[in-house]
């Protein structure tokens, strides 16, 4: 075969690795019981060792040298080899043991993290934490020292391939220095309406949960490709052609789930769309963080937060829950839908004050992997940095600091990726409409073939054929440029 051929099998086998590992990852955070929590541990670190051995075995790089002077490879398989040795790159320069350690450390602490939240009991997590931060640290000298990048810069790029803390710094600031008045402003407008008048409750979860399936099939969700279940906290995982979405329940508030549903919808259709002829390969990815994380949030905010989508989902939501009044009505909902407040949790936070809840995670996780903060004085700096950028101080470390799976699960780096993507989703949505003149009456008869489709050319059927900026600049005429998302705010917000 030739080396080109080589490479393709041997990082199938590696993607066929991933899918068991993203399942069983799914059962422990889903239905797994407490007391398989050591076997299950014991299974994932030796899967994770093995497919750390697949990506970094030595043939790759003769593999790699001999590909990268083929002539006869078109421009995917191109895209593929460099993609490849990306991806062996930054491999080759964890050993297997701190793989093996990493993965065992995640586990703890992911489940005493879930006993932890409960309990609002930070102390408990701690010493799990710690040894999680260590070894991340680890990780990102050993990937920084073999890529030239800090180690901080190294942990991102595994999210954001290419991405680095002084453009991100760059593009916060701009937000930084336009959020603060512009959220004061929007309270005032929305306070001088009059209350916002929310359906009352209580939301039996059965009719949640068949209202989220309604919509997911509205938004295009392949129920033969994917399923829907509950966890801690929402996420989008699972394997090709096996997408596993979550949500949480609030009896009190079904937007809460229904918004959730369609967020992880977002990213769940990127999986189902990625391009089936390089679906195990590399190349055949999702591009980045923020650009996956556009996705989810191009359809939960920009879409499904319009007035479009409300006109056509009022109906829906009066027969889901058997309810009627002005509370119901398109309007009422629209302003339910985008009220901004001040809170403590990030996953219920608004389009407006949601970057806040992000800089400061970014800002966090940015000193300790850098050993500027002991790790036990996180949550009082979280409380501060809570106080100088929404003006509020959490009561407990639930609402404060222990709120996010990422930490204990070993996602350093992967917070900042949540902004990007809020920026990226106004470009691609923006350009989307532009080009399409359907896209936004499809969405208010219920119809989102136009966008889907447009999505599918542009975004989930490119996987990762360009890098994360040419890609978009294809897509949408301009690398990522955080004055979209600031007009988009401006008009929802301000104007609208």
């Amino acid at each position: 075969m030739s080396a080109y051929s080589e490479l393709a099998n041997h990082f199938e086998r590696a993607s066929a690795l991933s899918n068991a590992i993203g399942i069983l990852q799914w059962d422990s955070d889903t239905m797994m019981p407490k007391g398989a929590v050591g076997t299950r541990a014991e299974s994932l670190a030796y899967l994770r060792v093995a497919h750390h051995g697949l990506v970094t075995d030595p043939r790759i790089g003769d593999w790699l040298e001999a590909a990268g002077s083929d002539t006869a490879l078109g421009a995917w398989e191109q895209a593929n080899v460099r993609e490849i040795r990306r991806i062996w790159t930054v491999d080759t320069a964890l050993p297997a043991d701190l793989v093996e350690a990493s993965s065992k450390a995640i586990s703890a602490c992911e489940m005493t993290w879930r006993q932890a939240r409960a309990d609002a009991d930070f102390a408990t997590l701690l010493p799990y934490l710690h040894e999680v931060l260590r070894l991340q640290r680890e990780i990102g000298t050993a990937k920084g020292e073999k890529l030239g990048l800090s180690p901080y810069d190294a942990l991102l790029n595994d999210y954001e391939p290419g991405g680095r803390s002084a453009r991100i710094d760059a593009l916060f600031a701009e937000l930084a220095d336009f959020l603060p008045g512009f959220t004061d402003e929007v309270i005032a407008i929305q306070a001088g309406r009059g209350p916002v008048v929310a359906p009352d409750g209580p939301f039996p979860v059965e009719a949640q949960r068949a209202l989220g399936l309604s919509m997911m099939a509205v938004l295009g969700f392949d129920f033969d490709r994917g399923r829907l279940d509950v966890s801690a906290h929402p996420f989008c995982g699972g394997a090709d052609n096996d997408v596993r979405i979550t949500t949480r329940y609030d009896q009190e508030d079904f937007a809460r789930a229904l918004m959730g549903v369609m967020h992880e919808t977002g990213h769940a259709l990127y999986e189902q769309g990625r391009p089936q002829t390089f679906l195990h390969q590399p190349v055949g990815q999702a591009r980045s963080m923020s650009v996956h994380e556009s996705q989810s949030l191009l359809m939960e905010m920009q879409a499904c937060r319009s007035r479009e989508f409300l006109t056509f989902a009022a109906p829906q939501m009066r027969e889901a829950f058997g309810r009627s009044g002005p509370a119901w009505e398109a309007d009422a909902l629209l302003r339910h839908y985008t009220k901004v407040e001040r809170g403590f949790i990030r996953v219920e936070a608004d389009e407006v004050t949601y970057p806040a809840h992000i800089i400061l995670r970014y800002r966090l996780e940015k000193a300790l992997i850098g050993d500027e903060m002991p790790l036990s004085e996180m949550p009082s700096a979280w409380n501060a940095m809570m106080r100088e950028l929404l003006g509020i101080t959490p009561p407990n470390d639930r609402l404060g600091c222990l709120q996010d799976i990422h930490w204990p699960s070993g996602g350093w780096g992967y917070f900042p990726t949540y902004t990007l993507g809020a920026m990226t989703a106004a470009q691609v949505f923006d350009a989307a409409k532009r080009a399409d003149a359907d896209v936004l009456p499809g969405i208010a008869r219920g119809d989102f073939g136009p966008l889907v489709r447009w999505l599918r050319a542009n975004i989930h059927g490119q996987g990762s054929l360009y890098e994360t900026d040419e890609l978009l600049t294809r897509a949408t005429g301009r690398p990522l440029d955080a004055s979209v998302f600031i007009s988009h705010l401006r008009r929802r917000y301000a104007e609208g």
